[in-house]
């Protein structure tokens, strides 16, 4: 009977033993003490110790059994202690994941037996889920910015994200296994993200579960949506690559293909294959070296080659590589190979990707074309060649690349720029001075901020012997004594003249955020998606509702509006005062000015909307460009203000308008009568009103030319209306300037119309001297209004029926 009831309590501690051999056997590893630290070391002293230990441990130089298991446990240790977040969680809890909860301490002997499980590979024998052909591919959030992005911009790379007891991807792991094998020898970068340990760059890539294989080419993030086998990676990569990288290349365009190093600024190669389509490895190469090299594509196959293949004597039975430079007829380089090669093209390619004159059109290629000095032994000069790109140039310009075919030296870089296209490089080394005939400069860089050492050939460039003579002699004596070079200066940057101008850029950026949100949206989840569909149609329905109730809110011109009783009064009473608080400074440099006429009288008058004041300047045919120029300086301080509306009237046009309005005012009519025998009651040329069409009231700067002395001038604006005094005065002063005015004319005589046509300018001139001032006691509200009971016509046989 003891028998039964034993079983279950030994098989419970047979459990709670190997438990707490398992928790025994996990909390052994120790990063610390395999990477040999102390547990207050610092980073720099933690990553001394895994290179050292790496170096010691690598399965490829230690031969010991135990070596691959030891290299992955010194890696998962330098992953753990290198980050301060993982490091912080393991010397609080144990932890070495950071999808793991941190305050959970009382299962620390289950996290501890999961950790067991999978390094010491015991109970049932689990195998590990990334092996040691893996760990070379990983990748870090600091790594990939720094190392993969800028290298993306060369060759596309195809990334795995995985994560650990994830069984689809063992499922295709044999899969990916060959596709590396197969696309990494052509210049794919391989990559693995462990979603578990690198949570903040898979949010980066957008990666939220495992497994999932991304593109990334120039910087653009692609998720591959396909089946998982070996031919659709290949084509996945291959729709990666921009388009037109290779050139099909035929009898037909071979010429012309070979002839625009004129206009592209670069070398050509022609790769001659018997396949139809144009290899992975020859698109991949292009793809590298397309800043520097045009690549076309011949198939030997095809009969529509033969001629192109006759002429070079191409052999059809091998993978060949022409390389161009200026000369057309003759390749600069040939390779040819049966088993065609990556690592052989780039070094082709290398060898040759400028030409043998380079025209300078960026800062990078003057970097890569001529070097800062460094050192004595690695020196470069580069012979500039400073010439147009006109055809009276073209001579010129040729012997310059004879003579650098025939002086191909290590030390020796030449080069040329049109003065046009690079006019700051230009005026720093021909000081300011702009070349009639093209000049020839050798010049050393010594900085990176532009400092170099140069000295000009004398006499120019024209391509005679004795320049060319001229130009040998000096750099002879440039290689025996570097002091040669006795000018120093600083150069500018280069304009970039291959740079896409914005709309073309700004279609590319377009283009590829719609394929970004087209493949989103047809390919990820639906649940993710939401909240920024949620987002989108929010905007946008907030945006078209704003329009449409501003649309239907705005009241028309016929419709008046229904004030409250006290606040018009109020609003109209205050106009100025409250234009004056809300003036703003002027948003343009001039000033709008509308000239009345029968069209706009009644919108800018008439109908003018509550509170808006119409400030209108009255002058004549003779005065109009005089008077315009004054009135505009004197009121563009008050342009920025937004209820004020400035206009003109042409008293030579509608002569009776302003006799009218004032007849229709009791104090001006007397003011009028008052002044009919100083001076004409028609010349109202420089008066100024300020009309107030709703409220029906306008204020009135009248003009006083005192003198020679502009500044004792001065306006009867509100005075004239307020004390007679004064009006008395202004208008002898008036008089008296008028009587000289026309003394002085009746002497002159016909014989001096010259200066008295010069005087009258400068009269009608200062009559606008004190507008400012006048202008500024309008926004402050204390000039006098007149009231009318209505406004007069612009037509002057309207006004004289209303007047009968």
């Amino acid at each position: 009977m003891m028998v039964p009831r034993t079983r279950p309590v030994l098989l419970a501690v047979i459990l709670l033993m190997s438990s707490a051999h398992l928790v025994k056997t996990a909390s052994e590893y120790d990063p610390y003490k395999i990477l040999g630290v102390s547990r207050s070391a610092s980073q720099v002293e933690i990553k001394r110790a895994y290179k050292n230990l790496v170096k010691e441990w690598h399965p490829d130089k230690n031969k010991d059994p135990g070596a691959e298991d030891m290299f992955i446990k010194i890696s998962k240790s330098y992953e753990i202690l290198s980050n301060e977040e993982r490091r912080t969680n393991f010397d609080r809890y144990g932890q070495m994941e950071e999808n793991q909860p941190f305050g959970q301490s009382q299962h620390q002997g289950f996290r501890s037996f999961h950790h067991s499980f999978y390094f010491d590979e015991s109970f049932f024998h689990f195998p590990r889920s990334r092996d040691f052909a893996d760990s070379k591919y990983l990748l870090h959030h600091a790594q990939y910015n720094s190392d993969v992005l800028p290298d993306s911009h060369k060759r596309p790379y195809l990334i795995k994200v995985t994560s650990e007891w994830c069984f689809a991807c063992i499922h295709i792991e044999p899969v990916w296994k060959e596709a590396v094998q197969e696309l990494e020898p052509l210049g794919v970068g391989i990559g693995i993200v462990d979603l578990g340990y690198e949570r903040r760059l898979a949010n980066q890539l957008g990666a939220h579960h495992a497994p999932s294989i991304i593109g990334l080419v120039n910087g653009r993030v692609t998720f591959f949506h396909q089946g998982v086998i070996r031919e659709h990676l290949q084509q996945f990569i291959e729709d990666l690559l921009p388009q037109r990288l290779v050139e099909k290349i035929t009898d037909n365009n071979y010429m012309s293909f070979l002839n625009s190093w004129h206009v592209e600024n670069k070398p050509s190669v022609l790769l001659f294959d018997q396949v139809p389509v144009v290899p992975l490895l020859y698109k991949l190469t292009a793809f590298a070296f397309r800043d520097y090299v045009r690549f076309g594509y011949v198939d030997q196959g095809e009969t529509h080659n033969t001629r192109l293949l006759r002429q070079f004597n191409v052999n059809t039975y091998a993978p060949t590589m022409l390389l161009f430079k200026e000369d057309t007829e003759k390749p600069a380089d040939i390779i040819q190979a049966r088993g065609m090669k990556r690592q052989i093209m780039d070094e082709f390619v290398s060898n040759n990707k400028f030409l043998q004159v380079p025209r300078l059109v960026n800062q990078q290629l003057f970097d890569e074309l001529c070097p800062i000095k460094q050192f004595h032994r690695r020196r470069k000069y580069c012979v500039l060649l400073i010439t147009g790109e006109d055809q009276a140039f073209a001579p010129g310009n040729e012997a310059f690349l004879d003579f650098a075919s025939a002086n191909k030296k290590e030390v020796l870089r030449f080069a040329y720029v049109y003065q046009h296209n690079q006019q700051p490089l230009c005026q720093a080394l021909l000081h300011n001075q702009a070349a009639r005939s093209p000049q020839v400069v050798i010049l050393e860089r010594r900085s990176q901020a532009g400092k170099v050492l140069y000295r000009s050939v004398a006499g120019g460039w024209n391509g005679s012997e004795e320049d060319e003579y001229r130009l040998h002699e000096q750099l002879e004596l440039l290689q025996k004594d570097p002091a040669f070079l006795s000018s120093d200066a600083t150069l500018p940057e280069l304009n970039n003249e291959m740079a896409p101008i914005f709309l073309i850029r700004w279609m590319n950026a377009a283009y590829d955020y719609i394929f970004q949100i087209y493949d989103d949206l047809l390919y990820s989840n639906w649940r993710e998606m939401m909240p920024i569909l949620s987002l989108i149609f929010s905007a946008l329905f907030i945006l078209f509702g704003t329009v449409i109730i501003q649309a239907f809110s705005e009241p028309g011109e016929g419709k008046p509006r229904k004030p409250k009783p006290k606040e018009p009064q109020q609003t109209e009473e205050d106009a100025s005062s409250r234009a004056s608080a809300s003036s703003r400074p002027p948003k343009k440099d001039f000033v709008e000015v509308t000239e009345l006429t029968d069209i706009t009288y009644t919108s800018n008058l008439v109908k003018l909307r509550p509170g808006h004041i119409n400030v209108v300047l009255v002058l004549t045919n003779a005065s109009k460009n005089a008077l315009l120029r004054k009135f505009a300086k004197e009121v563009f301080s008050f342009s920025g203000t937004q209820t004020l509306h400035f206009s003109f009237l042409n008293a030579d046009k509608h002569c009776h308008w302003m006799p009218s309005l004032l007849r229709s005012t009791s104090e001006a009519a007397q003011s009028v009568d008052h002044s009919d025998d100083d001076e004409e009651p028609s010349d109202y040329t420089g008066h100024v009103l300020a009309l107030n069409g709703h409220k029906k009231y306008f204020c009135l700067f009248r003009p006083v030319f005192t003198g020679d002395d502009p500044s004792e001038a001065s306006f009867s604006s509100d005075a004239s209306f307020s004390s007679g005094s004064q009006r008395k005065s202004r208008s002898r002063s008036r008089s008296r300037s008028q009587s000289r005015s026309r003394s002085s004319s009746k002497e002159d005589g016909a014989g001096h119309k010259r200066g008295s046509s010069r005087a009258t300018s400068i009269e009608v001139h200062h009559k606008l001297d004190r507008l400012g001032l006048w202008m500024e006691r309008l926004m402050e509200g204390t000039l006098p209004r007149l009231q009318v009971l209505a406004w007069p016509s612009l037509d002057a046989t309207t006004n004289a029926s209303t007047e009968s």
